[in-house]
């Protein structure tokens, strides 16, 4: 069983793709919270209590950040190096999911302190597959460190 009090970053700029993750996640009976960051800027304001999110009841920190390369603002490789140059978030999980083919993106993802690379499967029921998969391995399976005193 997936525990429900894990929640999910999610930050993907096309809503398409936020559709069609929230569906495959619901599918795989994935019921965490999912807090979507339509583009880098966004992700880390959420992640550092600015913006729009400063001054009101402090988020809780992501369990887990799926992370899209190509945002507006700010990108996903960028949003990658603030979150490994802070204390408070260098140890979330980060599951780069794009569909970049470029060698560069994945060699820059793992050398900013990418967890995993996964490339969005173009088909559904490959796209349901994999969802579960990273559910299963990142929400239930893997020990996360203890988080850090705010």
């Amino acid at each position: 069983m997936i525990p429900k009090d894990h929640t999910i970053l999610l930050v993907e700029d096309n809503p398409d793709d936020v559709l069609l993750t929230k569906r495959a996640f619901a599918k795989n009976n994935i019921a965490n919270d999912m807090v979507v960051a339509g583009d880098g800027d966004e992700a880390l304001d959420y992640l550092f209590g600015m913006g729009s999110y400063a001054g009101a009841e402090r988020q809780p920190l992501p369990h887990i950040v799926l992370l899209d390369l190509n945002l507006p603002k700010i990108s996903g490789l960028d949003v990658l190096r603030r979150m490994r140059a802070d204390e408070r978030t260098r140890r979330i999980p980060v599951v780069v999911l794009t569909t970049s083919t470029e060698e560069t993106d994945l060699i820059r993802s793992y050398d900013l302190g990418a967890n995993s690379y996964v490339r969005k499967p173009v088909d559904f029921g490959e796209f349901v597959t994999a969802a579960n998969q990273l559910g299963v391995y990142w929400l239930v399976l893997n020990v996360a460190p203890p988080e850090p005193a705010r």
